[in-house]
């Protein structure tokens, strides 16, 4: 195997060294930089292989102290390739008479080898850094954001505010009403007032406020914010039940009714006495039943229940 098919060997094997996210391979890496340590490259190799733009990536990615220190060493050793000229072999073949050889031809071999490398180093850099230059045209600034910032420098609550101003433009806003944006902007800064800070807490109030402003069943709570009926000092601190829509309010409220009147019919079930005493309250206002819970020859067991504290109690 020539040293040049050995260069490109190790090139590949380096790629995938570098590439690797878990930064293993380290030990293979030092071996193969000692490798091309006691290979014999010259310009031409370099030129062709490209090895010396593998090594310092993998210089770049590695966390092993050795072998950044030795990719530095090949590096450098290297780089003087291109500040020396290298060395002229006469052509005795093409002499002519005088016996002079050709000596400008041979030597201007490797002067174009070292252009054409600088040259193609040079337009790599240059399509990297125009490439560089898209990405950030691409990547939109705080500065360029949609949302006014009206000096907020901090990413979340930026972001919140955002997220307040996309809810609140759902539906149709009637005409008269306060802007989406401005809106959002105070809403925000109502519920960060109370936190002081952009911990879990201020993130879930934002949410809340963010999914019940969203709430297509839910037009009016949005209606009255943007029109003034509600503030946003009092909707930065509404309950889920103050912000719920008129049907989940009718709805809540036909569950608690029934479920007051399951607890008046079981109160009301039972006989009532005052001659058994309560030991937790020590009131006389109780009601009790009795069941058959043992065999028929066995008395009935009487359940008790203290209507003032609910404190239950069994005897036989």
């Amino acid at each position: 195997m020539s040293v040049e098919d050995e260069v490109f060997r190790i090139k590949k094997k380096m790629d995938k060294i570098s590439t690797s996210s878990d930064g293993t391979g380290q030990d293979q890496a030092l071996d193969l930089l000692k490798t091309l340590q006691t290979l014999n490259i010259n310009l031409d190799i370099l030129t062709k292989t490209r090895i010396g733009m593998t090594v310092n990536e993998l210089r770049k990615s590695s966390k092993d102290d050795e072998v950044i220190a030795l990719a530095k060493t090949l590096i450098k050793n290297w780089k003087r390739f291109l500040a020396s000229p290298a060395p002229v072999t006469p052509n005795h073949n093409s002499a002519g008479k005088d016996g002079s050889s050709n000596s400008n031809s041979s030597a201007s071999k490797p002067s174009s080898a070292a252009k054409s490398s600088s040259s193609s180093k040079d337009s790599k850099s240059g399509s990297s850094s125009s490439s560089k230059d898209k990405r950030e045209e691409k990547k939109p600034s705080s500065s360029q954001s949609s949302f006014p910032s009206g000096g907020m420098t901090d990413a979340v609550r930026l972001k919140c505010r955002e997220m307040l101003a996309t809810a609140l433009k759902i539906g149709e806003v009637p005409e008269g009403c306060g802007e989406p944006e401005e809106m959002a902007a105070e809403l925000e800064d109502a519920i960060y007032a109370e936190f002081k800070n952009t911990d879990m807490k201020y993130k879930n109030r934002i949410r809340s406020r963010v999914a019940n402003l969203k709430d297509p069943k839910n037009p009016g709570l949005r209606g009255n914010f943007m029109c003034g009926a509600v503030s946003a000092k009092q909707l930065a601190k509404m309950t889920p039940e103050e912000m719920a829509s008129d049907e989940m309010k009718k709805l809540r409220e036909k569950f608690v009714k029934e479920a007051i009147n399951d607890a008046q019919l079981a109160t009301v079930q039972g006989t009532k006495t005052d001659l058994l005493k309560c030991a937790k309250c020590k009131k006389r206002n109780c009601t009790y039943n009795q069941l058959q819970t043992r065999s028929a020859d066995e008395p009935m067991t009487t359940f008790v229940m203290c209507n003032e504290c609910g404190n239950r109690w069994k005897f036989c």
